[in-house]
């Protein structure tokens, strides 16, 4: 009887360490396996609720109820930034809560590599942590096709410092993108690298440079289908739209006072208002007699 008892309490310890596994679910997704030194890296988290109960996260005891454990190409583990604060979060019993996190903002992950990443949650009512799967991201640097320094002009805050854009492009395995990079060379500061876009290869980007150091880059995104973009000395991307190739293609006209403009092609907007007008409304469409047998 003796070895069926010990097996009975460990069919009991299995089931109760199974139930505990089960209460909460953590899941950890990215939508590509490759960034771009410096551009956002965002993570999304799935907390799902299975203890059968509303539950509370927060900190405990000096336990902190969510993080990352990120470890780097050679196994060192990446530290998060000190100032990191999750707010408390409430979760209905069979609720399923979602966050997009961007880690590159908290950790620093900028070099070159591969990076394996999982998420923690710490319930302090069992007081024990739920783990994610590990997933593997790589961070990479793109191909640098333009670069430009400018000095930051009279009236702004940072007057007297400099900015640098970069255009840079990176072939992912079914397309190729632009990014731009801003940052301040001299002090070392990235202030912002994201993608514009998909580029086509055979047409190199336009970039400009207006009166007052802002950033207008032009570039073919699709067949006959331009993407228009205008960048601040700090990163802000100021205004992005689609361009239709028309009778000639959208290039850059630099104006008699300095200012940048696009000349040629048309707004999607002001392309789909052409094709409405061009179709006859019904009223005024001619009456056709019926045809004779």
């Amino acid at each position: 009887m003796q070895p069926l008892r010990i097996a009975a309490l460990f069919l009991l310890f299995g089931f109760v360490a199974g139930a505990a596994n089960a209460q909460i679910q953590v899941q950890l997704k990215f939508s590509r396996l490759q960034y771009i030194a410096y551009e956002p890296l965002l993570a999304t988290v799935t907390i799902t609720n299975r203890a059968g109960r509303d539950i509370d996260l927060n900190n405990d005891a000096g336990e902190r109820w969510f993080g990352f454990e990120i470890t780097g190409s050679d196994g060192q583990s990446i530290a998060a930034d000190s100032s990191q604060k999750m707010d408390p979060l409430h979760i209905e019993a069979g609720q399923t809560v979602t966050q997009k996190i961007n880690i590159a903002s908290l950790y620093p992950i900028q070099d070159f590599g591969t990076y394996h990443v999982r998420v923690h949650v710490y319930f302090s009512d069992l007081g024990r942590y739920f783990y994610s799967q590990t997933k593997v991201v790589e961070v990479t640097d793109a191909r640098p096709i333009w670069k430009q320094s400018v000095g930051i002009p009279a009236g702004n805050e940072a007057v007297g410092d400099a900015r640098t854009y970069s255009l840079l492009t990176n072939r992912f395995a079914d397309h190729t993108s632009l990014y731009v990079r801003i940052e301040d060379e001299r002090r070392g500061v990235v202030y912002a690298t994201y993608s514009l876009g998909h580029v086509i290869a055979f047409d190199e980007p336009h970039a400009e440079i207006d009166r007052e150091n802002r950033l207008h880059v032009l570039h073919c995104s699709a067949p006959r289908a331009w993407s228009y973009a205008i960048i601040g000395l700090n990163g802000q991307l100021l205004s992005h739209s689609t361009l239709l190739e028309t009778k000639s293609r959208p290039h850059f006209k630099r104006t008699a006072d300095g200012e940048v403009a696009v000349i040629g092609g048309m707004t999607e907007a002001a392309a789909t208002q052409a094709v409405r007008s061009a179709v006859p409304k019904l009223s005024t469409r001619p009456n056709e007699k019926p045809r004779g047998n």
